[in-house]
């Protein structure tokens, strides 16, 4: 990669940090089976972003495997029902995802850029940008018109590995208040534990 270009990437992953990080003041909502969950509230959003932190008995290569395999991590990400790879150049993938909803609310689908970085003390981070535009719009889904997240992967001693979901939604139409709480502690609480069963069995 060209000075030019990498120096574009590392503006261009500082800014989505910037948004992810917008929601500051976390607190603590569950602390359950070795899984920790955050919630925070949003300046001018009415839903919270939320941070699910965990340590694994695994590596990062592992990790890694688990999360480039596009379809296959639909199974461990919470209400998932489909997920395909649209595009891979670099750093830099678009992903299509379906989600599950409950009676009556319509089903969503997603569009998330992922960007990729590598640290040198061999950490990953996946940062998370909504592009509700990339594909057109399914009929019988509403789209989720803004994702800020990351997801970080952070070596912590021999066989161990830290693992951070963090993430604000805009689920777009209209979604009902018990949903979108119970939403923001089982997303992150679910999605680890599922994660952290299939990394540890390898």
């Amino acid at each position: 990669m060209g000075i030019l270009n990498r120096v574009t990437v590392l503006c261009f992953l500082g800014l989505l940090a910037a948004g992810a990080a917008e929601a500051e003041e976390w607190k603590l909502v569950k602390d359950e089976d070795g899984i920790k969950v955050y919630l925070s509230e949003v300046p001018g959003s009415r839903y919270k972003a939320y941070r699910g932190v965990t340590v694994m008995k695994t590596d990062i290569a592992t990790l890694r495997r688990l999360q480039e395999d596009v379809v296959g991590s639909c199974a461990w990400i919470h209400e998932c029902r489909e997920q395909r790879l649209l595009k891979s150049e670099g750093a830099q993938s678009w992903t299509y995802a379906r989600f599950n909803t409950p009676w009556p609310v319509t089903p969503r689908d997603s569009v998330l850029h992922v960007t990729s970085q590598l640290g040198a003390d061999g950490s990953v981070t996946r940062l998370l940008e909504a592009a509700p535009d990339y594909l057109p719009k399914s009929k019988g889904f509403v789209r989720v018109n803004r994702v800020d997240g990351l997801w970080k992967l952070v070596p912590k001693g021999v066989g161990e590995v830290e693992v951070t979901y963090q993430a604000h939604t805009e689920p777009g139409g209209s979604v009902p208040s018990w949903l979108a709480n119970s939403f923001v502690v089982d997303a992150p609480f679910n999605t680890l534990k599922a994660m952290r069963e299939r990394a540890e069995k390898h």
